[in-house]
């Protein structure tokens, strides 16, 4: 081990939400986890106990640990919400308490759990929090140089910000401060079409594309005014973020002439169109925001992080059709959980000694974000053996296990599957996935009615065999991370399309389902899209061999990958919560390591508990 990799920093962020940790010595990423994962409260806000001591737990032999890193400036932050609370003041006496409690956090509790884990208050480090997400889409990426776009909520004071980034570091170019911010733009209409603050914003990404983006222009002319470089400013009268819990005032309502739509209501076209305005609105903002970081700095390459860069069609957009855009990166983690990961990474940089490795080789550092913890073949049966359930074992690498795999899939069954090193991230990107075969005509209702507990319009993922990907999806992106959207060649794709389908005037949701808008129903949204994983074999071998297996046996070379998760749950972590998850649901089969659980195979008491738990609405 090199005198620079016995030098680890931990990075932290906390106290918003999706809290996380993450390890790395010098430029290497050791580790990084959610805290959701372990304590199982989805998006869990809290300081990451258990994440930090998962990662203090794969410390490199011989390593000390030589600073700790938290994702923002607690000052900066303070300043904002005080400043904030006063200018408003009486108005918004529904956030003082809030306020109060946040003070309290940063300046008392904050302090206290960063000193528990370093003691020395001269190797704690605050990197801001826009820098933070900068760091965590510059210094993974396969670049060398690249501007950096990061778009988000808010951070201190920062919503939006162009940085450089090159062998010296990144640097600042520009920002757009709070309480303009294209984030919370974007929560707002999460919120009026019904779907949770922080948790929906993919449910309205999801939604677009059943409507038409018929509110685009009157969006531009009441709610938001852009210049020719993406700069833009809202009009708060219609907004709330800075008085009240809603994101959304009175007018906003009023402004639309429909209300806020509730959770339990059917979604009329009227909020399809919404959401499909809304994208459009975003799509064209981040495209020229894009294009302005590419011309001050210079470059032809492009990083993007912070919440809204998780918004794979908006992604799209810019890899595509983006003025002077060579080549893009998006850090996988790129909501608050992968600030902690880039507060490490920055501060890494700055201690004494450190030199940086980039030099764009054309491969990110990210480990193909398999970066939690992964689980002995032991701790496995233990979890097996703790119901009981009957199983099947295999050895390491037998090709038994994946035969096995690949034929259920073929026959039809949906498989839960847990293998290695949990993924860093939102995605399930095939550690703690749910596979399934993508061509049965029923397949994405099985799966989002009797598996995921959720709305039966949501669409699916596909993950593909790289060496096929160009044969089924016009000019795919080639992304392993899920983050990105593909079109469906037109020769896959079946009739009547969307088009014919609101020419026959259909307005409800509810009407649109059980149409097959291609061959692979499962994992094609009804504008033909998806969201494509990427697969080769140095990124997974185990899961690379089963796919294989079953585009051998069947033709197709990709198999629907959701996340393995039940409505209102995070992702599992631990054999455990596999396991568990397993008897909550209908799954058919779970494959676990190196064995295998059939449904078919439990006993009658095990078999009258499958799928009556009652799960919180996400």
């Amino acid at each position: 081990m090199t005198d620079r990799a016995e030098h680890c920093v931990l990075g932290i962020s906390a106290y918003f939400h999706d809290s996380a940790a993450a390890l790395v010595a010098g430029d290497k990423i050791v580790a990084a986890a959610q805290e959701e994962r372990f304590t199982r409260r989805k998006a869990d806000w809290r300081f990451p106990k258990n994440a930090v001591e998962y990662c203090l737990s794969v410390l490199p032999r011989g390593a000390e640990l030589a600073a700790v890193a938290f994702y923002e400036d607690p000052s900066q932050k303070l300043d904002r919400i005080v400043r904030n609370a006063a200018a408003n003041a009486p108005r918004g006496a529904a956030i003082w308490p809030k306020t109060l409690r946040t003070l309290q956090v940063l300046n008392k509790a904050l302090p206290e759990e960063l000193m528990e884990i370093l003691p020395d208050p001269r190797r704690i480090y605050f990197s801001p929090h826009h820098r933070s997400h900068a760091a965590s889409a510059f210094h993974p990426s396969p670049f060398d140089e690249a501007a950096i776009l990061v778009v988000d909520g808010v951070g201190e004071w920062a919503t939006t910000s162009l940085w450089h980034g090159s062998e010296n570091g990144i640097e600042p170019v520009r920002e757009i401060r709070f309480p303009h911010s294209l984030g919370l733009l974007y929560s707002a209409f999460t919120q009026y079409c019904g779907f949770r603050v922080n948790f929906g914003e993919y449910k309205l990404m999801g939604l677009a594309p059943f409507g038409r983006p018929v509110f685009k222009n009157f969006i531009y002319k009441h709610l938001i005014e852009v210049d020719t470089e993406g700069g833009f400013t809202l009009n708060l009268d219609y907004f709330d973020f800075e008085t009240g819990n809603s994101t959304l005032s009175p007018l906003f309502h009023r402004l639309f002439k429909y209300p806020p739509r509730q959770p339990d209501e059917p979604i009329s076209m009227h909020y399809m169109n919404v959401a499909a305005s809304i994208q459009s609105v975003l799509n064209e903002v981040m495209c020229a925001l894009a294009e302005t970081a590419l011309r001050l700095t210079g470059s032809a390459n492009l990083c993007l992080a912070g919440g809204v860069a998780l918004n794979c069609v908006a992604n799209s957009e810019m890899a595509r059709y983006t003025k002077g855009l060579r080549r893009i990166w998006v850090q996988p983690a790129a909501g608050d959980a992968g600030g902690a990961l880039g507060a490490a990474l920055d501060v890494s940089r700055q201690l004494p000694g450190a030199r940086s490795d980039k030099g764009g080789s054309g491969t990110d550092t990210m480990a193909h974000a398999y970066l939690g913890p992964d689980y002995s073949a032991q701790q496995i049966r233990q979890a097996l053996e703790q119901y009981p359930l009957v199983y099947e074992s295999y050895a390491d690498d037998e090709p038994g296990f994946r035969t096995a795999v690949s034929e259920a899939l073929q026959g039809g069954h949906i498989v839960g599957y847990f293998d290695g090193r949990m993924e860093f991230g939102p995605r399930a990107l095939g550690n703690r996935s749910i596979l399934a075969d993508p061509r049965p005509r029923d397949m994405l209702q099985r799966a989002n009615n009797k598996i995921k507990f959720r709305e039966t319009w949501r669409p699916l993922a596909p993950v593909v065999l790289a060496e096929h990907e160009a044969r089924l999806f016009d000019r795919p992106l080639a992304d392993p991370y899920m983050l990105f959207v593909s079109q469906l060649k037109e020769t896959y794709r079946s009739k009547p399309n969307l088009n014919q389908m609101r020419a026959q005037g259909l307005s409800e949701l509810a009407q649109y389902l059980n149409r097959t808008p291609s061959k692979f129903p499962a994992i094609t949204h009804y504008d033909y899209s998806a969201r494509t994983q990427s697969l080769t074999r140095e990124a997974n071998p185990r899961l690379h061999a089963i796919l294989t297996h079953f585009f051998d046996h069947t033709g197709c070379p990709m198999l629907l990958n959701t996340s393995f998760n039940i409505r209102g749950e995070p992702i599992v972590c631990s054999p455990l919560d596999a396991v568990e998850a397993f008897l909550n649901t209908h799954l058919d089969l779970l494959a676990i390591g190196t064995f295998l659980v059939r449904r078919a195979a439990q006993p009658d008491r095990l078999q009258k508990r499958i799928g009556k738990k009652k799960f919180h609405a996400d």
